[in-house]
C-alpha cells in the first residue's frame, strides 16, 4: 500500500520489474553455482569462497554475517512494532482498555524484543528440522491469510476508513475509502503523487520508495543459506529459489493491482494498517503480519549462524571464532548460533528500523553483487571444471546483475554504500596479509592464465620495433647459494622485460624412475619470492651444461615473450662463497635459506665444465643471435650498501664502449657498443639505481683530435638521450705494447677480418695479444678513480679456432682481474633508436 500509495500503479509495477530484475540476475548466478559440485555450509559465503578464494570469501561472509544478523534484527523490532500497534496502551493514557495492555517506552520495546528473539533461539537451538516444520507452518499460516486478503478485496462493500493521524501535540482525524472495483479509482491511482510520510515526517520520492520496496526483496538466500542442512542442495536450491520469486513477483503485482483498483490514495498513503480494515476477517492479517516477519526473524538468526559456522570451520580467522566450530551431537552448531543470537541481541538496541533498514539492504546488495561476480568469474575464466547443471545464464546476466546491485546500493544510500565498500576493502586487506593459504584454489589464477594466453597470441614477433626493445634475460645459475646477488642485479637489469632462471641438472632421464626436477621446482619458485624479483624458472635435464643452456635457449620463453640474452657468472678459480645465507631477504626475518640446494662446491672440487666448454656456451649464444653477458664478483657488490651511502659524490658506473682486446679497430659506434651503452643506461634506470652517475671512458691516443671524438660522442650520447660524463683517456702507452705484438712477419700489420656486421673478428688476434698488454689495460681500467659500484667492458667475440678457447678465457680473467664488480658485454642485436 505505501508502494502504490505514493509511486501509483505504473511505476510500482516499474519498481517491481527492476527490483526483480536485478535479483533474477542473481538468482541465476546462485543456481550456476549451486549446480557446480558439493555445496556445504554457509550458502553464499561457501560459493564465494570457493570460486573468488578466501579474502572475498572471508570479507564477504562477514558482511553476509551482519547483514542477516541486521535483517534478524530488522524483523524482530517490526515484530514489536506490530505487536505494540495491536496491543500497545496508545500515547497519553496511563491504563489500558481492552486488548490495549502493553506499555510502550523504549525499554518495554527491547523486552518485548528480547522476549521474541528468545523464542527464535530456542527454534535455532533445536536444530534444522524443527526449524523447517516451524517454516512450513508459518507458510500454510501466510497462504491462508494471503488467500483471505484476495478474497476481502472481492467480498467485502465499500466503506469508509476513518484515519487518526498526529498533528502537533494532539491527532486529527481524515477519512480513506474502499470502493470496491472502480475504474475511476484506478485511473486516479494510475500516476505518481509524492507526500509526506506520516510515520517518520520525510518527504517521499521515487529513489526513497523504491529503498523501502527492496527490503522486501532481499530474502532470495534463505534456501541456499540452508545449504549444509539440505539433502540435495543443487537440487533443492535452484527449483525453491526460482518458484519462490516468481511466486513472490506475481503475488506482488497481483496486490498492487488490486489495492490501484479499490483503494482511493488518501487510505494507500495515510493507513499503512489498511488491509486489516477491509479484511473479511481483521485479526487473520494480524496474525500473517506476525507470522511473515517471526519467520524473516528466524530465516536470518539460522542463516547467521551457517554462515558464523562456515566461517570458524574454515578457519580464516584464526582463534577468534574457534568457539564458533562446537556443534551438538546431531550437528547443529549450537555455539554458532547463540554467538549469532548475542550479536542480534546488541543490534535491538538501536531500538528504531529506520537506523538499520539501509545497512542491511545494502550489505545483501553487496553480497548479491559478490555472488555475481563469482560466476562471472567462473564463466569468463573458461575453465573446463565449470560445467554446472543449470544453464540458464551466461556472463551478460551476471554483468547485469553486478551493475543493477550496484546501482541500487548507491540509490539507496550513497554514504552507506561507500562505507560499506570502504569496510569490504579493509576486511580485503586484513584477510589478504594474515589469513592462511587455501587449498580451495584460486580463480584468479585461472583468469590471468585465460587473459595472459589471449595477449600472448596477439604479441607478434614480426611487428618487433628497434624502439619498443627490451632486455629478456636467460641467467644460467649453478647453485643459487652462491649466485643470490647475481640473481638480484640482473634483476635491476631486466627493465620490465621477461627474466628468466635457467639451471642444467646433469643426469640422464634414462636411468632415473621419475624426472628429478618437480621436486626442485617449488624450492625455486620460493627463493624467487624470498629474492622479491620478477622471473620465471626454468630447469632443464642434459648430459653437459652446454647442451643444457642450448636446450634452454630454444625453448624458454613463449611467442613473443622469449630471452634474448644470456647471462653467465663468470668461469674462474674462486672459491663460491654462500651469499644466499648473508643476504637482507634471510638476514631480516632470521628465516632459514629455502632446502633443496645442495651445499657449495669445495674450492678442491672439480667443477661441472671445462673452459673450452663454457666459451663454447658463449660461442653458441652468438650464433643463435642472442647478446651475451658475463658478470664478474657481483656477489662482491653490496648494493643496499653502495647506493644508499650519503657521502658524497654519488656512486658511479663506470662503462668502456671499446674493445680493449683489439686496440686497433677501436670504434664507438658498433652494434656491441652502443648495447653495452644501452644495458649501461637500462641500470641506471632501474629504481635502486637512479642516485648513481654514469662515466664513459673515451681511449685516444696522441695526434687523434681527442676533442673532435669527444665531441662526436657527446653528441651520439645526446641523441640517444643518455646522460652521462665523458673521461678521455690517453692510453699510448698500452697500445705501443699491442703493436709491438702485432708486426706481421715482414713487418707490417696483420690482417684483419670483418664479417658480415661489421664487427672486426679475430680468428689469429687472440694470439696476438700478449699477457703484458692485456695487464697493462686492466692497470688502466683500475685506476680510474673513485672506483666504480660496476663496471661494464666490452666482450670480444670468441675466437674461430676452438683450440684458442683457454686462451681467450685466459686474457678476459686477466683484463677483468681485481676489477671488482664487472660485467663484460657483448650486443649482437640494435637496441637503440633516435626516432621519437
Amino acid at each position: 500500500g505505501f508502494v502504490v500509495g505514493h509511486a501509483g500503479l505504473y511505476q510500482a509495477l516499474a519498481m517491481f520489474a527492476v527490483a526483480y530484475f536485478i535479483i533474477g540476475m542473481t538468482v541465476l548466478s546462485v543456481c550456476a553455482i549451486a549446480t557446480n559440485g558439493a555445496l556445504d555450509a554457509g550458502g553464499a559465503y561457501y560459493m564465494i569462497s570457493r570460486a573468488l578464494g578466501p579474502e572475498f570469501g572471508g570479507s564477504i561472509g562477514i558482511m553476509f554475517f551482519l547483514a542477516n544478523v541486521c535483517g534478524s534484527a530488522l524483523y524482530v523490532l517490526g515484530l514489536v512494532e506490530a505487536v505494540v500497534d495491536s496491543f500497545g496502551i496508545p500515547p497519553g493514557q496511563e491504563a489500558g482498555t481492552g486488548v490495549h495492555v502493553l506499555p510502550q517506552s523504549y525499554w518495554f520495546e527491547l523486552l518485548y524484543g528480547t522476549v521474541l528473539l528468545a523464542l527464535c533461539l530456542l527454534v535455532c537451538l533445536v536444530g534444522a528440522s524443527i526449524y523447517a516444520k516451524a517454516t512450513f507452518l508459518i507458510f500454510l499460516i501466510v497462504a491462508v491469510v494471503l488467500g483471505t486478503i484476495l478474497v476481502s478485496f472481492f467480498a467485502t462493500r465499500p466503506l469508509k476508513v476513518p484515519i487518526r493521524l498526529p498533528k502537533g501535540n494532539g491527532t486529527e482525524t481524515d477519512n480513506g475509502f474502499f470502493t470496491g472495483f472502480s475504474l475511476n479509482t484506478l485511473r486516479d491511482n494510475l500516476g505518481g503523487q509524492y507526500e509526506e510520510d506520516y510515520t517518520t515526517g520525510q518527504m517521499m520520492s521515487f529513489s526513497s520508495v523504491f529503498a523501502v520496496m527492496f527490503n522486501g526483496c532481499t530474502g532470495i538466500m534463505a534456501g541456499s543459506n540452508m545449504s549444509g542442512d539440505l539433502k540435495r542442495p543443487s537440487y533443492s536450491i535452484p527449483r525453491g529459489t526460482i518458484s519462490a520469486v516468481l511466486f513472490t513477483y506475481l503475488v506482488y503485482n497481483l496486490l498492487a493491482f488490486l489495492m490501484c483498483a479499490t483503494c482511493n490514495r488518501i487510505l494507500l498513503q495515510k493507513d499503512y494498517g489498511f488491509l486489516r480494515d477491509i479484511s473479511i476477517f481483521p485479526p487473520l492479517v494480524t496474525v500473517g503480519i506476525y507470522a511473515a516477519t517471526l519467520s524473516a526473524a528466524m530465516s536470518n538468526l539460522i542463516g547467521a549462524s551457517r554462515i558464523l559456522y562456515a566461517l570458524a570451520r574454515d578457519d580464516l580467522f584464526g582463534r577468534a571464532l574457534a568457539l564458533a566450530k562446537k556443534t551438538s551431537a546431531s550437528g547443529n552448531p549450537v555455539m554458532a548460533v547463540i554467538l549469532s543470537w548475542l550479536v542480534v541481541q546488541v543490534v535491538l538496541f538501536s531500538g528504531k528500523l529506520n537506523t538499520i533498514a539501509s545497512v542491511v539492504t545494502i550489505f545483501f546488495l553487496l553480497v548479491y553483487a559478490t555472488v555475481n561476480l563469482a560466476c562471472l568469474a567462473l564463466e569468463w575464466a573458461s575453465a573446463p571444471n565449470f560445467r554446472p547443471t543449470f544453464r540458464y545464464f551466461t556472463w551478460h546476466t551476471c554483468l547485469l546483475g553486478i551493475a543493477g546491485c550496484c546501482v541500487m546500493m548507491f540509490l539507496i544510500s550513497p554514504v552507506s554504500a561507500s562505507a560499506s565498500l570502504g569496510f569490504l576493502l579493509l576486511l580485503l586487506l586484513a584477510l589478504h596479509y594474515l589469513s592462511p593459504s587455501s587449498t580451495w584454489g584460486y580463480i584468479s589464477q585461472a583468469l590471468i592464465f585465460h587473459q595472459v594466453r589471449k595477449y600472448l597470441l596477439m604479441l607478434d614477433v614480426r611487428k618487433d620495433h628497434v624502439k619498443f626493445w627490451r632486455p629478456q634475460m636467460l641467467l644460467m645459475v649453478q647453485n643459487p647459494r652462491g649466485s643470490a646477488r647475481l640473481i638480484d642485479f640482473v634483476n635491476d637489469l631486466k627493465k620490465s622485460g621477461l627474466y628468466v632462471l635457467g639451471h642444467v641438472e646433469l643426469q640422464d632421464l634414462d636411468m632415473l624412475p621419475s624426472d628429478p626436477l618437480q621436486p626442485q621446482q617449488d624450492s625455486w619458485l620460493s627463493l624467487v619470492d624470498k629474492l622479491n624479483v620478477k622471473a620465471f624458472v626454468s630447469l632443464t635435464l642434459a648430459p653437459s651444461v652446454r647442451h643444457g643452456v642450448r636446450q634452454l635457449l630454444f625453448t624458454s620463453g613463449l611467442g613473443g615473450m622469449r630471452p634474448n640474452t644470456l647471462v653467465l657468472g663468470f668461469y674462474d678459480d674462486e672459491a663460491p662463497q654462500d651469499g644466499l645465507s648473508r643476504h637482507p631477504a634471510f638476514t631480516s626475518t632470521r628465516e632459514e635459506v629455502p632446502l633443496g640446494f645442495p651445499p657449495l662446491r669445495a674450492a678442491t672440487t672439480p667443477k661441472l665444465l671445462s673452459a673450452r666448454e663454457y666459451v663454447g656456451i658463449v660461442a653458441d649464444a652468438l650464433k643463435m643471435l642472442r647478446n651475451v653477458l658475463l658478470a664478474r664478483q657481483l656477489e662482491s657488490l653490496d648494493k643496499a650498501w653502495e647506493l644508499r651511502r650519503a657521502a658524497s659524490p654519488p656512486p658511479t658506473i663506470h662503462v668502456w664502449p671499446v674493445n680493449l682486446l683489439r686496440p686497433d679497430s677501436a670504434r664507438y659506434a658498433d652494434t656491441c657498443s652502443l648495447f653495452l651503452l644501452q644495458m649501461a643506461c637500462v641500470l641506471n634506470m632501474a629504481r635502486a639505481w637512479r642516485r648513481a652517475r654514469l662515466r664513459l671512458f673515451l681511449c685516444v691516443e696522441a695526434g687523434t683530435m681527442p676533442h673532435a671524438q669527444e665531441e662526436k660522442l657527446r653528441q651520439l650520447l645526446k641523441d640517444l638521450r643518455i646522460q652521462a660524463q665523458i673521461q678521455l683517456v690517453p692510453w699510448d702507452a698500452i697500445t705501443c705494447l699491442h703493436w709491438q705484438t702485432c708486426q706481421g712477419p715482414s713487418g707490417g700489420p696483420a690482417e684483419e677480418e670483418e664479417d658480415e656486421e661489421g664487427v672486426v673478428n679475430f680468428p689469429t688476434n687472440t694470439t696476438q695479444v700478449s699477457d703484458e698488454y692485456v695487464c697493462a689495460a686492466n692497470k688502466l681500467v683500475l685506476e680510474q678513480s673513485p672506483a666504480p659500484a660496476v663496471r661494464f667492458l666490452y666482450l670480444p667475440r670468441p675466437p674461430a679456432d676452438t683450440s684458442l678457447y683457454p686462451l681467450y678465457l685466459h686474457q678476459l680473467e686477466l683484463l677483468t682481474r681485481g676489477l671488482g664488480p664487472t660485467v663484460l658485454v657483448h650486443g649482437v642485436s640494435a637496441v637503440t633508436s633516435t626516432q621519437l
